[in-house]
């Protein structure tokens, strides 16, 4: 099976402040990371929507709506809950971080900090939230994928994908209970970068429907008519 590269995590940067904004994008993208940018509270929710990141750098001092406010709105979503959430702050009191923390930060870092500490935290933050990144074979139900070998079986017996199928599997797998747009699919899947129609995700989930259920099994895959896709859940 001919396997493409794996699409880079994004991450979403929500500082308010141009200089600080460019040394975090400058040195993110050096390691090859996606970066989008928010500038104050209300744009970092509409961005967490569209773009559906890995992972949230937010600053907690902001225009329009704190970063405290910004972090205890995405971690109530049910549609982003699960993206981890790291807080950058000249507040370093205890109750301080508490607050954070409580908010739902999955980490807290004081300025100044050291941008390669910073860089090591969010690597770790990444692989405990991505199964994938740290070889976890994922399952739901009969359906298991093996990141490592790049291997996906049901019930045991193999199952042949391409590298496009292959990306929307384990999109969906990640976050099984999480609903995808099409729109964050094609992001996810195909690259910001590139331009292609939704209609083709459409096309692309269809034969992945066909290649699991060729052995006799059930359809996993759950469409949300006018919006996108998600795994059905498993008893």
């Amino acid at each position: 099976m001919t396997m493409s590269k794996t699409v880079a995590p994004t991450i979403l940067i929500v500082e308010d402040e141009p200089a600080q904004m460019e040394l975090l994008a400058f040195n993110l993208e050096k390691q090859d990371y996606r970066v989008a940018r928010a500038q104050n509270g209300e744009d970092a929710l509409l961005l967490v929507d569209e773009v559906a990141p890995d992972l949230v750098l937010l600053d907690w001092m902001l225009p329009t709506l704190s970063g405290f406010k910004v972090c205890k709105q995405i971690k109530r979503r049910k549609s982003s809950a699960s993206i981890p959430v790291i807080m950058l702050t000249a507040r370093g009191e205890d109750r301080d971080k508490i607050r954070g923390l409580d908010a739902g930060a999955d980490d807290y870092v004081v300025k100044p900090y050291s941008v390669n500490e910073l860089l090591a935290r969010v690597r770790a933050i990444l692989r405990r939230a991505s199964p994938a990144r740290s070889g976890k074979i994922l399952q739901h139900g009969a359906l298991e994928l093996d990141p490592v070998r790049h291997r996906i079986t049901c019930d045991g017996e193999p199952i042949e994908l391409g590298p496009l199928e292959y990306k929307l599997l384990l999109v969906l797998l990640e976050q099984p209970g999480r609903v995808w747009s099409r729109e964050q699919l094609l992001d996810r899947v195909w690259g910001k970068d590139i331009f292609v129609e939704t209609r083709t995700v459409d096309v692309h989930v269809g034969r992945l429907r066909r290649k699991l259920m060729a052995g006799g099994a059930e359809d996993p895959v759950r469409t949300l008519r006018g919006f996108g896709y998600a795994l059905k859940q498993v008893d």
